[in-house]
């Protein structure tokens, strides 16, 4: 008898009794998340393939089993009904040896062909990065390779070296399209486009688009093109600034993208990256991006675990036409116990009394009064000698997640952010701050527009604190509700 992956019930038993086994080892560990997604051990990185196939979310994601420390790669599989509560499965994807993929399966991405589900993803063999494709005749679960991988053979005269991977797909009427990162001879990163009619047969057409050539050793990796609001958005990671950025343009006639505006899609401290975006059958534009570890290699190989999944973040254009970041709504399911704050002015340090934890969604919206800054304190220790705090600057127009003090035994890092410009209040404007504290993680919407993410890691018990600050005069805190939040894996 065997159950959906084609396992009997021996493996099956193992697997159980495996992960029982990590259940207990990980139990105490302070610093692994609860509710936000990552693989039972060991190290995980890019998001791939996302889609929404048959009434559920299909997350796939670069995964080495064997070591919390990058590897080989291979493509791990989990699914989900409601994009919170996440269903391992086996690994969908690893290399052949003697192929285009025989030193790993690296990023790509699932589209329905017709039917049937496809995956294009960048094979690594050696220093050689080429697209193969597989597909699956069981719902995503197991993937058969084609035979003719990898499905382009050699990469544009353009391009600079090996550095050729990570796709994003569209299809426009007959013609499939396909955007892969890379950097150019004579410096500057770009998107190269291709056609083809069937997903198997490449066409190269020219760069979609390519970034400033005075900018050396550049790769953009992990590309994501799509329509939204009648503009067209590029996110891509930049090798040389460490961080995605995302442009809002126009999609010419000849298939090119012609940049209007750009940004950097997280103003924390460079732990989110290579994200990816895809379009759910609401129509909605979700992406997730890779959290980052902010310890040392040395620990998070002890801690047996590193790298995590970001919440579902929904993308959006308001009215004035900027990019919006918000959590979406199906994360409302996390919730547990409730707890409300009414006004009440806020000066100096205040820790709760009422409220502690370390697994929390905080919504909470300020009036910035005559407050030089403020914000929320968070993981704090009684003594406040371990806090970290959420802050907005009103003079600078800064945020920044402050991590200086979230370790006691050692000096912590200040994560600066966004440009004074972006964010200047009036005295009568309020700001909200809708965060998720899930352990080491920390990820913020600030007035459902500016995203932030930063990890932390509290040497202390007693960091549970949590609490309201304002410098330089009284600001006012309008209302606050925190839920708390349990395991989605229990």
């Amino acid at each position: 008898m065997e159950d959906l992956a084609g396992q009997n019930i021996y493996s099956q038993w193992a697997a159980n009794q495996e992960r029982a086994a990590l259940k207990e080892k990980f139990a105490n560990d302070p610093h692994r998340p609860l509710y936000h997604f990552l693989p039972p051990s060991n190290w995980i990185n890019d998001p791939n393939g996302v889609i929404h196939w048959q009434g559920q979310y299909h997350l796939f994601y670069q995964y080495n089993p064997l070591a919390a420390d990058f590897g080989v790669m291979l493509w791990g599989h989990a699914i989900s009904p409601d994009l919170v509560h996440w269903t391992d499965l086996p690994i969908a994807l690893e290399p052949t040896p003697g192929t285009a993929d025989a030193t790993g399966c690296w990023s790509g991405v699932v589209v329905d062909n017709g039917g049937v589900p496809t995956m294009i993803y960048t094979g690594k063999n050696g220093r050689e990065e080429l697209p193969c494709l597989a597909t699956s005749r069981d719902n995503l679960v197991t993937w058969d390779k084609y035979e003719g991988n990898p499905i382009i053979a050699a990469v544009p005269e353009e391009v600079a070296g090996t550095d050729f991977r990570d796709h994003t797909i569209w299809r426009e009427g007959d013609t499939w399209y396909q955007g892969i990162g890379t950097g150019l001879k004579g410096g500057g990163g770009a998107v190269m486009l291709f056609s083809s009619p069937d997903l198997y047969h490449w066409t190269y057409l020219h760069p979609l688009y390519r970034g400033d050539p005075g900018v050396e050793n550049e790769v953009f990796e992990c590309p994501s093109f799509f329509q939204l609001g009648g503009k067209h958005i590029l996110i891509f990671s930049s090798i040389s600034r460490s961080y995605p950025v995302y442009y809002v343009g126009k999609y010419t006639g000849d298939q090119r993208f012609e940049p209007e505006s750009q940004d950097r899609i997280d103003y924390g401290g460079n732990i989110f990256y290579a994200p990816q975006t895809f379009e759910d059958t609401a129509g909605r534009r979700l992406m997730w991006g890779w959290l980052k570890e902010g310890r040392s290699r040395e620990e998070h190989r002890a801690a047996g675990w590193a790298g995590v999944m970001s919440l579902p973040i929904q993308i959006t254009l308001n009215e004035a036409g900027q990019v919006c970041f918000t959590f979406a709504p199906e994360t409302q399911a996390l919730r547990g116990a409730n707890t409300e704050f009414g006004v009440q002015p806020v000066s100096g340090d205040h820790l709760l009394d009422t409220l502690q934890g370390d697994s929390l969604e905080i919504d909470a919206e300020f009036l910035p009064g005559a407050a030089s800054s403020f914000g929320l304190i968070l993981r704090a220790t009684p003594d406040g000698a371990e806090q970290t705090r959420l802050v907005y600057d009103t003079a600078s127009g800064l945020f920044s997640i402050d991590a200086s003090r979230s370790r006691s035994d050692r000096e912590g890092v200040s994560d600066s952010s966004l440009m004074a410009e972006a964010y200047t209040l009036q005295s009568d404007q309020s700001l909200r701050f809708h965060v998720f504290l899930d352990r080491s993680v920390i990820e913020v919407s600030v007035n459902d527009r500016v995203y932030l993410s930063g990890r932390i890691y509290p040497t202390r018990a007693d960091s549970q604190g949590v609490g309201l600050f304002a410098k330089g005069g009284e600001a006012t805190l309008k209302k606050m509700e925190v839920w708390q939040i349990g395991s989605i894996w229990e």
